[in-house]
């Protein structure tokens, strides 16, 4: 790509927010051009903006510190200045898809994280290893809103990210019941210890709406197009707990899985090792190399060991063992914040980028 895609990022003072900023530093393909929050925050530098609320462990940009923030809401003067979009709004569900349509009607891609587009019929949720197809169904999109680009895109739930690609990877063997329980960091609610002490040693059994969103987007995501919409897959039925624990990042799932076709440790390990997808077919940017590591060790995966496997793109599962109930049980690991949310979104927009989805405005 000879230059670079002019980005604008929704919500960017956020934790989601911030997390894009901190991964799109240095993009070879993408260039973070555009800050937007809340009016309280419009008018100020986005170091101001931030001031004293910085979460990421890696130091603010110096190429973001003085891009003056400008208000969401002011719509086309925001999508005047790029080419796209991530959206990290944080706004209730309805005002959510209200602005994400907006943007998308000023000719503008809106890629997102948020979670009001997940079961909009004519909106791709993508995990790019799992269901690249899915963006097809973009131009039926498009015909609804009456666009010739702009569109929006949805990334899945963060919790889903630690089971979802090993069932995916095992499905010529048919898995058609799962059991999975969740234990999610803090920074999934967009927190870190200091905001939220009361978390320290402690573990509260419940989040709101997750465990619906764990256990019908795998889904969404196995689903075909069919008359323009996607339509979720029947099997196989999940059911789910999610449960929110003192760690800053890494969702942990233990899984258990009935599957119709008799199959062995080795082949299901086999699989898991060698699942790749359109991602690691193109090389995209961000892009784990190995999408999937299968770990040995009793004890592993561990979130101070493993959460950051391939930059915090990759899963890794382990303790796969015959089960006495169910016919196998694993243990899941991926990063909330980077695989699970602002890089998964990262990676959907290189795809629609090599897809022909989002070009720059000025060659359009």
């Amino acid at each position: 790509m000879n230059k670079k895609l002019k980005v604008g990022i929704l919500g960017a003072t956020g934790m989601v927010g911030q997390r894009f900023i901190s991964l799109l530093e240095d993009h070879p393909w993408f260039e973070v051009v555009t800050v937007a929050a809340s009016p309280r925050s419009a008018g100020k530098t986005y170091e101001e903006a931030v001031d004293g609320r910085w979460k990421m462990t890696t130091p603010m940009p110096d190429a973001v510190k003085n891009l003056i923030v400008m208000n969401v809401n002011d719509v086309d003067a925001v999508a005047s200045t790029v080419d796209f979009v991530f959206s990290a709004v944080d706004m209730s569900k309805d005002e959510i898809k209200a602005i994400e349509e907006a943007y998308a009607k000023t000719e503008t891609p809106v890629v997102s994280n948020n979670s009001a587009h997940r079961w909009t019929p004519d909106v791709p949720m993508v995990v790019p290893e799992i269901n690249p197809e899915h963006m097809e169904v973009i131009k039926f999109q498009k015909e609804r809103l009456g666009t010739t680009y702009g569109f929006i895109a949805v990334k899945p739930n963060c919790s889903i990210q630690s089971y979802a690609p090993a069932l995916t990877a095992w499905k010529e063997f048919e898995p058609y019941e799962v059991v999975a329980t969740t234990y999610q960091a803090i920074s999934g609610a967009g927190k870190n210890f200091q905001d939220w002490p009361e978390m320290v040693g402690n573990v509260i059994p419940y989040i709101g709406g997750e465990e619906e969103k764990s256990e019908k987007e795998p889904l969404r995501l196995w689903g075909k197009i069919e008359d323009g919409k996607i339509i979720p897959a029947t099997e196989p039925k999940i059911t789910c707990q999610c449960v929110r624990v003192p760690v800053l990042n890494g969702h942990t799932a233990a899984a258990f899985v009935k599957f119709r076709k008799k199959v062995t440790k080795e082949q299901l390990i086999e699989k898991l090792v060698n699942f790749k997808g359109v991602p690691q077919e193109l090389n995209l940017p961000s892009a784990p190399k190995q999408f999937i590591q299968y770990l040995e060790e009793e004890n592993r995966p561990q979130v101070q060991m493993d959460v950051d496997f391939e930059h915090g793109m990759g899963t890794s599962i382990g303790r796969l063992r015959e089960d006495t109930i169910y016919d196998w049980k694993f243990i899941g690991l991926s990063h909330n914040t980077v695989r699970g949310a602002a890089g998964g979104a990262v990676l959907c927009a290189e795809l629609l980028t090599k897809q022909g989805f989002i070009a720059p405005k000025s060659e359009r």
